[in-house]
């Protein structure tokens, strides 16, 4: 079986005609009658019911059908992607990350991306870490800035920041004290709000579980979807939040951050990527990562334009 012969069984079937079909194809009708019969030898039955009028699919003639137009779609595609890289298309390089990463390394990083591969797209999606993990394994995403330290076998992650925590007060709350320090015990008896809501695990199972390990037990929780919602609530005195430390570069009037005393109130930057990516794109990731995490990143200096 060969391509023409399927390009030439969906013409007839889409026609339901062989002599229009024939038109379509600039061939004359013998040889298109031939060809079908050719493929119908070739797999043992009949693909057309020759006595309707008009011409119409046999049972085994529509389930070709189906995956011919798979075939035929596949190869269109092919040739588009083929074209589109003779032509010198730029590349999609597309980069999962949870909200709060945001406000730390990740954009510096993504403009050096951009600015060593000039040639590849570069696109940003919002989405947790878990969410990242099953992206990156299906390939909707080809890297991702997560939280939680997710172990899989086929998915390479490398730590870029520790970050402190801080404490989210109302600016009207007793413990309002900007600058100074404060222990996690503070939020006993607090009503926490934590983000996101879901899926679970998340940011907010790391802050419960760094709670527990202090025994430190809120007075209640309340959770919410986005950071932006939490620190919103916590504005309107609705409680307390728990944030990473470049959050406070959200500068609010009506909110004050204190940093969280104990020293491993901490959050990690993890960036994963396939463990069998080898592009260059996820190379040079990994040299960002590198000096990202030794503290050896360079002030970044946009490229100036050639004339």
């Amino acid at each position: 079986m060969e391509l023409r012969h399927l390009r030439y069984f969906l013409a007839v079937a889409h026609e339901r005609s062989f002599t229009r079909a024939a038109e379509l194809l600039g061939i004359a009708q013998p040889p298109l009658s031939r060809q079908i019969r050719e493929l119908e030898q070739e797999l043992g039955m009949a693909l057309f019911d020759r006595e309707d009028r008009p011409v119409s699919l046999t049972d085994a003639g529509r389930l070709l059908l189906d995956h011919a137009q798979r075939v035929g779609n596949a190869v269109e595609q092919l040739k588009t992607a083929m074209m589109s890289h003779a032509a010198g298309s730029r590349r999609r390089f597309i980069i999962g990350f949870v909200g709060s990463t945001i406000y730390g390394p990740v954009p510096d990083m993504i403009r050096r991306l951009r600015a060593a591969a000039p040639q590849v797209e570069v696109d940003l999606i919002e989405m947790n870490t878990v969410a990242q993990i099953s992206a990156l394994k299906d390939g909707r995403i080809d890297a991702g800035f997560g939280r939680l330290p997710i172990e899989d076998a086929a998915i390479h992650r490398r730590q870029i920041a520790r970050e402190r925590l801080l404490m989210a007060f109302p600016a009207q709350h007793p413990l309002a004290l900007p600058g100074r320090p404060i222990s996690l015990a503070a939020a006993a008896g607090q009503l926490l709000i934590l983000y996101p809501s879901e899926p679970r695990p998340s940011y907010a199972d790391q802050l419960l579980a760094i709670l527990h390990d202090h025994g430190v037990t809120p007075g209640s929780t309340r959770d919410v979807r986005e950071l932006q919602t939490a620190l919103g609530l916590v504005a309107a005195g609705a409680g307390i939040a728990i944030v990473p430390t470049t959050v406070q570069r959200l500068r609010r009037d009506d909110i004050v951050y204190r940093p969280i005393a104990e020293r491993d109130a901490i959050s990690p930057i993890i960036v994963s990527w396939r463990a069998a990516d080898q592009s260059e794109p996820v190379r040079l990731l990994e040299q960002l990562c590198a000096a990202v995490s030794t503290g050896m990143m360079a002030p970044f200096v946009p490229p100036t334009a050639s004339h």
